[in-house]
């Protein structure tokens, strides 16, 4: 599993411990000064450096560091018009680093010979840039695309909520066939979510007739600088309100937007993020459906104008899962899981401010999922993305392809539902409302309109990681239900990954997507399952073993299913081959469960009997290997080599 960084991005298409822990998680000898952003955050100016010193380190007072700061300042020669630059210091993180500010932001050459001269210090472990993230823009449906009819009524799940719905091919209100959705209504029938908190750090969320917002006043603003939080003065705040984060007026106006970052209205898009992962109502005769609808959801805001720091975003992680953030009050509802629809250019390590954060989250037993990013690139060069520990999340359409901006990669664990814009999830055409993951939003441009009615459509991963942190709660919430343990954060993820289902469109060799797209109802299924004790009972689905190198004459009628079982060895590889005879069968194969023709690792469909199917770096253990007729067939011979 992975651990992964959050830069400020909202992922979506709108646009939008202990002591004893936090010194364990230091970075590791030879990674000092932490890589400055890049992408599109490379040319940000830093004002604010994360400092972390030696365990055991001469006792420092927030005075010494700001003076060691300072003079690391004069060492790197950073003269302005004949005026060296000063630090002061700001606070102690909860993952042990002290952050600073420097009395002008630095450019990329002036800010990395100042990090070089911090660094020079021996009882310094690491330097980082608390660089400031944006939202991952993400893509806002066209106001057409909202109908008339759009009013507070059950038929939106009907007409609108595909990404909820069986990916079984069903023709949606739109005429779409749906191949996409993450299966949640069939899950509901298992778990709701109850008993489990899930924290949305976000930008916050707004009171809505159709949300829960019953724990608005429970969560926390981590915002600490007051031109990001809106606030007069610097400093956090009660409550997990959405004030906006709007940035067309001033002083956001110059502050914040660019070329790559234009004016906006407030986005609301914690809100919207809160909403698919179960925030909200459902089942109540208005509007829109949750996920997770019986979980708590805690709104936490660490976004607001221009984005958020890496140093807030930390801080808010940790206490989201339990953990102790000094200066703020104990939380009161721990989250099982929580969700960061957030990201940004850079490379995130185990031994990053945010890599540490999240190690923290999961050793309190909280699953961190997190959005892959909408630059169609490897997500690899994504935070939180590339964070260990995390479950990063890519985004499909309704076809289950997928969705164009969505990032991809290795550090990807699964996919969700995130919508894919265009007719058929292409890469440009018209926006079509099956393209879109529909929810509660607010519709004030600047400040939120206070129990608003309002909903909207965005596409983006930011969407997708909501469908999954909202299945997560309905897992660990049937596990409450049957009386069982809650699943450890890597077992959530396995889990999820071994329940996937595989997508109708395959993704390119070289833009993966993960095990593939989260099924809901076959994850808390399995969630809630004892394991099989192969001492007393048989284990598995029931197949007839086929031994390496048999020759086995296999028939069938069509529409028949014969499934097969084969004990591999790790690493040789394998050949499951049919050939001969009349008719047309078809094979599919998984590791450890029985395949389907919807769900599987490998499969051979061409016309007639002569298929094969090749494991180049199999793992040890069962391979279940399914004979489907397409039509009769008869006289083929089945093999297996290994």
């Amino acid at each position: 599993m992975k651990t992964k960084l959050l830069s400020v991005a909202l992922s979506g298409i709108v646009m939008v411990m202990s002591a004893g822990a936090a010194a364990a998680a230091q970075p590791a000898p030879g990674l000092k000064i932490m890589p400055l952003p890049t992408g599109a955050d490379a040319d940000q100016k830093i004002g604010r450096f994360i400092i972390t010193y030696r365990d055991g380190a001469t006792a420092r007072s927030s005075a010494t560091v700001a003076g060691n700061a300072t003079q690391a300042l004069s060492r790197a020669g950073l003269n302005a018009a004949g005026k060296t630059p000063s630090a002061r210091y700001m606070r102690k993180l909860a993952t042990g680093g002290e952050l600073v500010r420097t009395s002008r932001k630095l450019d990329r050459v002036e800010a990395a010979a100042f990090m070089r001269q911090l660094a020079a210090d021996p009882n310094v472990v690491s330097v980082q840039a608390d660089v400031l993230r944006r939202p991952v823009r993400d893509i806002q449906a066209p106001a057409a695309l909202q109908s008339a009819t759009f009013t507070p009524s059950d038929t939106y799940y009907a007409n609108y909520q595909w990404h909820l719905k069986t990916p079984d091919g069903t023709v949606t209100a739109s005429g779409n066939a749906n191949e996409g959705g993450a299966n949640v209504n069939n899950a509901w029938d298992l778990a709701d979510g109850n008993g489990i908190v899930i924290a949305v750090l976000d930008t916050g969320i707004t009171t809505h007739v159709d949300v829960d917002t019953s724990l608005g006043d429970a969560g926390y603003d981590f915002i600490t600088d007051s031109l990001v939080s809106g606030r007069d003065t610097d400093g956090r705040a009660p409550g997990g309100w959405d004030t906006g984060d709007w940035t067309t007026e001033e002083p956001w106006l110059s502050a914040c937007t660019d070329a790559s970052n234009p004016p906006e209205d407030s986005s609301w898009h914690g809100t919207h993020v809160a909403s698919t992962a179960g925030a909200e109502l459902t089942n109540n005769a208005r509007g829109m459906a949750g996920v997770a609808y019986n979980a708590k959801i805690l709104p936490v805001r660490v976004l607001g104008h221009c984005g958020g720091y890496d140093s807030d975003i930390a801080d808010a992680i940790i206490w989201a899962a339990g953990g102790t953030v000094s200066g703020v009050p104990a939380n009161t509802h721990p989250a099982q899981v929580i969700n960061l629809s957030l990201g940004g250019s850079g490379v995130c390590s185990a031994s990053s401010v945010t890599g540490q954060a999240v190690a923290q989250a999961n050793a309190l037993g909280a699953s961190v999922v997190v959005s892959a990013g909408n630059s169609n690139a490897d997500a690899a060069n994504f935070s939180p993305a590339s964070c260990p520990g995390v479950i990063t999340v890519a985004s499909t359409g309704i076809t289950s392809r997928r969705a164009y901006y969505s990032n991809y990669g290795t550090t990807v664990e699964i996919a969700a539902p995130g919508g894919g814009v265009y007719a058929n999830d292409g890469s440009s055409g018209t926006p079509v409302n099956d393209g879109f993951v529909w929810q509660a939003l607010n519709s004030g441009a600047t400040t939120p309109v206070p129990n608003d009615s309002n909903y909207g459509g965005y596409a983006g991963t930011s969407q997708a990681a909501p469908h999954v942190a909202g299945v997560v709660a309905l897992m660990q919430g049937a596990r409450l239900d049957a009386g069982l343990p809650l699943l450890t954060p890597t077992e959530v993820t396995a889990m999820l990954q071994a329940t996937a289902h595989t997508p109708a469109v395959d993704p390119a060799a070289n833009r993966q997507i993960g095990a593939g797209i989260v099924d809901a109802a076959a994850a808390v299924e399995a969630a809630i399952v004892e394991p099989c004790d192969p001492a007393t009972e048989q284990c598995g689905p029931v197949a007839t073993p086929i031994e390496n190198r048999d020759k086995v004459k296999v028939s069938g009628a069509a529409g028949s299913e014969t499934l097969y079982s084969f004990q591999a060895s790790a690493g040789t590889t394998i050949s499951f081959v049919t050939a001969g005879g009349k008719g047309n069968l078809s094979m599919y194969v998984s590791y450890g469960k029985e395949p389907t023709s919807s769900s599987y690792d490998a499969k051979s469909t061409r016309s007639g009997n002569n298929e094969s199917v090749r494991i180049s770096n199999p793992q040890a253990g069962t391979y279940y290997i399914k004979l489907v007729g397409e039509s009769s067939y008869s006289g083929a011979t089945f093999t297996a080599r290994q």
